[in-house]
């Protein structure tokens, strides 16, 4: 199978959806997951997202043209697995020529391509993240698996610029149990805010 380059990338699947989480959950958007991941989150639930090879490369141009032809609307989310693997000014390039705002979703652990309007910067301990996206990212979306990962997304709040977003969201399989602290925690902290995986919730892609 060739490999990804700047102009080809790993496809898993691209969607028209509402975004759910985030500042800009209830918006119409167009979502594009890249395939391959190192990051190794263990409770994943795109973990079929993780190895590149197992899906097909598709050239930006053609990624772009089907954004067009699938979504009325014009905002649209790359996403992954780990999007920022790949070099992705190319893709965003062909995006922004057909009219696209655009938004990413990261780790941080790589270094940031292409012209975003937004990022969302969701760090994990699997892996350390980059300097550049405190300062870069418009949005920290921190999910609590456990009670120690509230004293975590302090530390990674104290390092983000004073005009980002910032978010806890509960991790789906725990959100029985973690809500409550986290509605409790906002309440105590309300620099925060919650993320609720809502698109769950909806029953939506």
């Amino acid at each position: 199978m060739s490999q990804p380059d700047l102009h080809n990338l790993p496809v898993m699947e691209s969607f028209y959806t509402l975004q759910g989480e985030g500042c800009h959950a209830g918006r119409a958007a167009y979502f594009i997951r890249l395939g391959g991941c190192d990051v190794g989150c263990v409770w994943c639930d795109v973990k079929e997202s993780w190895e590149a090879e197992k899906h097909p490369l598709f050239s930006v141009t053609d990624i772009a043209d089907k954004a067009v032809e699938e979504s009325a609307g014009r905002l649209a989310v790359i996403t992954g697995g780990e999007p920022l693997m790949y070099d992705l000014s190319a893709l965003t390039q062909n995006l922004k020529d057909k009219g696209f705002e655009l938004n990413i979703e990261t780790a941080g652990v790589y270094p940031i391509t292409g012209e975003w309007d937004w990022i969302c910067f969701s760090p994990k301990k699997f892996k350390q993240p980059l300097p550049e996206y405190f300062e870069k990212s418009h949005e920290l979306k921190v999910v609590i698996f456990n009670k120690k990962d509230f004293e975590w997304a302090e530390s990674l709040a104290e390092q983000m610029h004073k005009d980002a977003a910032l978010f806890l969201q509960v991790e789906w399989s725990k959100k029985d149990e973690l809500l409550p602290l986290v509605i409790d925690y906002v309440k105590e902290h309300p620099k925060w805010r919650i993320s609720l995986q809502t698109h769950k919730y909806m029953d939506i892609p």
